[in-house]
């Protein structure tokens, strides 16, 4: 009886609900990972089930194959592209948005949903839309006219994972909205009223009162944005043909994919998502650090 005691401690009602979650995390995502650095430092590859295959150490031989690929370091050059594009996007646009739809305007509910809709659609089926847009002869480069960038956007290796990341900024914001909206409820418009007697309009309310009181919303937006895009994957392979022009919009998952799925070298794929789970993790502590201090 001790040891159970031990094992559900005080609150074991709450340990009973908290177990499923813990088995959940455990089994896709601490074993998956666990096992991604195994194959990492061994020169692992696919094999018969039930196979018994010698799996040699190599140590970081495959960290170093990876850190001399052309294609690996401009992918996660691509992806550094795309968060310095997408990341303040959707912070601004779906802080403005949400302080807009927040107000008493008309067809306010229209508009929430109407935010909403793409980010709960299909990839395949808005990315469609998106093709049809972009492409040579798209509605977009048919209003330019004299204008439009040759080559045509999600051909252009300098435009392509801008157009990719604006893509999902777009396609996201309605997440971000509801984030934003649900954290504006916990202004108190008694702050508002204070600032409105003190001779303030509705561009000082929103920078001197709103933009704090979301502030704890504000490093949620920011972190679960740049977890997200740095996991870039089914946009640029949908959009650009995976990858294309050239790698211009190769992310490090789409090249991890490639490298370990499709050429069959898990080892180095692996590699691969090691180094990107450790470069998220550096760059969301350094965010988080930053977003402390400033508030």
């Amino acid at each position: 009886m001790r040891l159970i005691g031990r094992v559900v401690g005080k609150q074991p009602i709450g340990t009973a609900f908290v177990t499923p979650y813990v088995v959940f995390l455990a089994a896709v995502f601490a074993y998956p990972l666990g096992f991604a650095v195994y194959m990492s430092f061994h020169d692992y590859f696919f094999a018969a089930p039930g196979a018994i295959v010698d799996r040699p150490w190599v140590g970081f031989a495959n960290y170093a194959s990876v850190l001399s690929d052309p294609a690996v370091r401009r992918s996660f050059a691509n992806v550094g592209i795309f968060l310095l594009i997408n990341v303040p996007l959707t912070v601004v646009l779906s802080l403005l948005l949400a302080w807009s739809l927040n107000a008493a305007i008309r067809w306010r509910g229209f508009f929430r949903v109407s935010y909403y809709v793409p980010y709960v659609t299909a990839s395949v089926a808005v990315v469609g839309v998106w093709l049809f847009l972009f492409n040579s002869g798209g509605l977009v480069n048919s209003v330019l006219g004299p204008l439009a960038p040759d080559p045509s956007w999600l051909v252009n290796s300098k435009l392509a994972m801008p157009t990719v990341a604006i893509y999902v900024t777009w396609k996201q914001l309605g997440f971000f909205i509801l984030l934003y909206l649900a954290a504006l409820q916990n202004v108190s418009k008694d702050l508002y009223e204070a600032a409105s007697m003190d001779g303030a309009g509705k561009w000082k309310s929103f920078r001197n009162v709103t933009v704090p009181g979301v502030r704890p919303a504000t490093t949620l937006v920011v972190l679960l944005a740049t977890v997200t895009g740095a996991n870039l994957f089914t946009e640029p392979y949908l959009l650009t043909g995976g990858g294309g022009p050239d790698g211009a919009s190769a992310s490090p998952v789409l090249i991890m994919y490639q490298r370990g799925i499709e050429q069959g070298n898990p080892d180095v794929g692996s590699a691969i998502g090691v180094l990107l789970v450790i470069g998220v993790l550096i760059l969301a502590l350094i965010q988080r650090r930053l977003l402390d201090r400033e508030s």
